[in-house]
């Protein structure tokens, strides 16, 4: 009873009238447009959060559904051209006998982009339909989303490493294929997604359903 109690008691900074500056931390009274510190615009919340985390998210969708479906490799040898799908680059390697390698290009590749997509969706809405359940599996969600952002372009950087070592003159050459752009503006644009979500939306619902 008494951390409920106490859980109902506190206040957010908005219900105090304040803002806090996303930039320097400094916080102003809610009416107040920019930071007296570093001079950074003030806004409590950002009234076009889901619509730039849907429009970033489809787009990121979009592309990396080419990502999968065109080559990510293009090899050459003096008697053949191969190219190589994502998965069809991760059956490869299992195929060598080259697991460790397969299982980081599949996770990187495959179940952290679905991932962050479907989580993603999730948050937005939940916050959409106002919902209070899980606020802090929500939050977690969010902030795992943020970090593992870093390590998406894994996929990308392999195909870099690999075009720029396995060039061995006129006997072979390996080429970053369309898919790698793709992946990558897929990358890019759910990393946006991720950005414009404001995570403040999650807790409002406690505001507005008192």
């Amino acid at each position: 009873m008494g951390s409920a109690g106490h859980h109902q008691g506190l206040i957010s900074a908005r219900d105090a009238g304040l803002v806090a500056c996303q930039r320097c931390g400094q916080v102003h009274p809610i009416s107040a447009a920019f930071c007296d510190r570093c001079q950074g615009p003030l806004q409590s919340r950002d009234a076009q959060s889901l619509q730039k985390v849907w429009a970033w998210l489809i787009a990121g969708m979009i592309a990396y559904i080419p990502a999968n479906i065109y080559p990510m490799l293009l090899t050459s040898t003096l008697i053949e051209r191969s190219e190589s799908t994502i998965i069809g680059g991760v059956v490869e390697l299992f195929e060598y006998g080259s697991w460790g390698i397969a299982l980081i290009v599949f996770v990187a590749s495959v179940m952290i982009p679905v991932g962050k997509f479907i989580a993603i969706i999730y948050l937005a809405i939940s916050v959409q339909r106002g919902s209070r359940d899980n606020q802090h599996g929500r939050h977690k969600a969010y902030e795992v989303v943020e970090f593992i952002g870093r390590w998406s372009m894994i996929d990308v950087f392999v195909v870099a490493i690999l075009s720029a070592l396995v060039q061995l003159e006129t006997i072979a050459t390996i080429n970053p294929g369309i898919a790698a752009v793709s992946f990558a503006l897929s990358v890019v644009f759910t990393m946006l997604s991720a950005q414009a979500f404001d995570p403040r939306l999650i807790w409002d619902t406690d505001r507005t359903q008192r």
